[in-house]
């Protein structure tokens, strides 16, 4: 890096895990010195905060934003730097961590730092529901109402959700929907409508396994109704992109959809639940959003990532199970 030094807004939300308020910061600083670049490190206060400070840095002329935290901090920081020239580099520090998971950084601190300080830029597609941005899904039905659920819940993290999945299930009744994809019309009564701009919810589960974050279309997952005996195939096809073969699954892609509803309801984006009109036009906005992501993904890279995952998951998560 040569010139006029390259500007980097790093902005953490300090309840993202332990380190957060010293340790990252300080590994911020430590990967971009001697690289010619200026660091500013802020911390997030309250929900929204995160697209001020981005706002604020695209201002005053940041050429890279750095988003530190969980899918809603992503999402926040992402959402204000649509159209921009900054680049976001993403440090995944949540639970779920969809985006960063479809565009294969790693959950490692260190390594997604590395990362971004080899500068390698993606160019992705991002989409609209009603107006509201998001990057990965939206989608109405089940996983809508197990959004909401789990956003009521105390304790985040994969158990919680299986929790809140399975108690949802126990009430859930499938709902009638007209979609328009384009110039096709269908009806269907359906489990859960989902839209893919990327091919997973996050926590490598993947609800449109063929959806490409590039190709400036969506992929459009629509799941009938199914008997509890179904439950066991669908959960393993949906964590080993298989799902779209199952019988209960209809696929679609388009660049244009509307989904109709007899009435207002709970939808999600990227998980988040809102409430939502009977009627909800999604639309792709091309190439919009710019991201530091790996050059190349190897085959052997993607097994040592699984591999860490299962292994900080068991981690993590054993003492509770145990408790």
């Amino acid at each position: 890096m040569r010139g006029q030094a390259v500007k980097i807004q790093a902005i953490i939300n300090p309840i993202s895990g332990v380190g957060s308020k010293r340790k990252i910061p300080k590994m911020i600083e430590q990967a971009f010195a001697n690289k010619n670049c200026s660091v500013n490190i802020s911390f997030t206060e309250y929900a929204g905060h995160a697209s001020l400070l981005t706002r604020e840095a695209l201002a005053q002329g940041v050429d890279c934003v750095i988003a530190v935290g969980g899918d809603g901090t992503v999402n926040e920081i992402a959402r204000a730097m649509i159209r921009s020239n900054a680049v976001l580099g993403i440090i995944p520090k949540g639970s779920g961590n969809g985006l960063a998971r479809e565009l294969h950084i790693p959950m490692d601190v260190r390594r997604a730092l590395d990362l971004i300080v080899k500068r390698h830029i993606s160019t992705i597609d991002c989409c609209q529901a009603n107006g509201r941005i998001f990057f990965c899904t939206c989608g109405v039905g089940f996983d809508a109402a197990v959004s909401q659920k789990f956003a009521e819940e105390k304790r985040r993290g994969s158990l919680t959700y299986i929790k809140s999945t399975i108690e949802e299930y126990l009430s859930f009744r499938p709902e009638s929907y007209e979609l328009q994809i384009d110039n096709q019309t269908i009806k269907e009564k359906a489990f859960l409508v989902a839209c893919g701009n990327a091919s997973q919810y996050g926590n490598n589960a993947f609800i449109a396994p063929h959806a490409n974050i590039q190709d400036g279309q969506m992929d459009i997952t629509i799941l009938t109704p199914f008997s509890p005996l179904d439950i066991a195939p669908l959960a393993i096809q949906l964590f080993t992109k298989q799902i779209d073969k199952n019988s209960k699954i209809k696929t679609f892609k388009g660049k244009d959809i509307s989904i109709i509803r007899q009435k207002a309801g709970i939808m999600h984006l990227d998980g988040e639940p809102i409430m939502a009109d009977s009627r909800i036009d999604i639309s792709i906005i091309p190439k919009s959003l710019h991201v530091f992501t790996p050059e190349t993904v190897s085959f052997t890279q993607g097994v040592e990532n699984l591999f860490g995952e299962v292994t900080r998951f068991f981690d993590k998560k054993l003492p509770y199970i145990f408790k």
